[in-house]
């Protein structure tokens, strides 16, 4: 759980530095706090045997209905930051479940991967160090999973570039990333089959099969 808790607040630190607007003091601090604060809300809510399980609860969510995610808004107030200084993207989804950690952009969009992870013993290495003086942060938990090793801490996870938003649209539910909303729809194809029975049907075949591939 350690290891896809820093992984995603190292996708978290990269958005904000973007912005350059919390100083690397602060950032650290609040990089820290989050890191607790995940940890603490996981507990209970992380099977590696079932991944998918809680996914949901674990899922970090801002939306124009849910302008702040509570954990970013505890980490901010334990570290002094101001929350608009995040800079956050108006509509962000991170899921962090047990052997991976992806993300998506808006609300239609497709997910993309922060992290995969392997149960081999070696720890995962990232621009985010875990290392941490607070107790609270180093404190051992009977649900961490300390031999797992980041096998791709995505380099190429896209960084956030705002586009304008287009009003009247609500939120969908944040489907998880192996949703089947994900996957593209087959094209139509007409047969015979379907014009069987009706006057002209043999035409009626033709003229479908010019529209769809002209």
């Amino acid at each position: 759980m350690r290891n896809e808790i820093a992984a995603v607040v190292s996708f978290l630190k990269r958005l904000v530095k973007l912005k350059n607007k919390v100083e690397v003091e602060k950032m650290d601090l609040f990089a820290e706090r989050l890191t607790v604060a995940l940890q603490e809300k996981f507990e209970g809510h992380w099977v590696p045997e079932k991944p998918s399980k809680g996914q949901a609860y674990r899922c970090i969510r801002v939306n124009a209905f849910h302008k702040y995610d509570q954990e970013l808004l505890r980490a901010c107030s334990e570290s002094g930051v101001h929350y608009g200084d995040l800079g956050l993207p108006w509509e962000i989804t991170l899921w962090v479940d047990p052997g991976e950690v992806c993300g998506r952009y808006g609300e239609q969009n497709f997910h993309f991967s922060i992290a995969t992870f392997s149960s081999d013993k070696d720890e995962m290495t990232s621009d985010y160090h875990s290392g941490s003086s607070d107790e609270g942060s180093t404190r051992s938990s009977p649900l961490t999973v300390t031999n797992r090793k980041c096998q791709a801490l995505n380099p190429d996870a896209p960084a956030w570039e705002p586009k304008k938003k287009l009003s009247g649209m609500a939120p969908s539910a944040p489907a998880p990333p192996d949703s089947h909303h994900s996957l593209p729809r087959e094209p139509f194809i007409p047969t015979p089959a379907r014009y069987s029975g009706e006057i002209g049907s043999c035409g009626q075949f033709i003229h479908q099969c010019m529209l769809v591939f002209n």
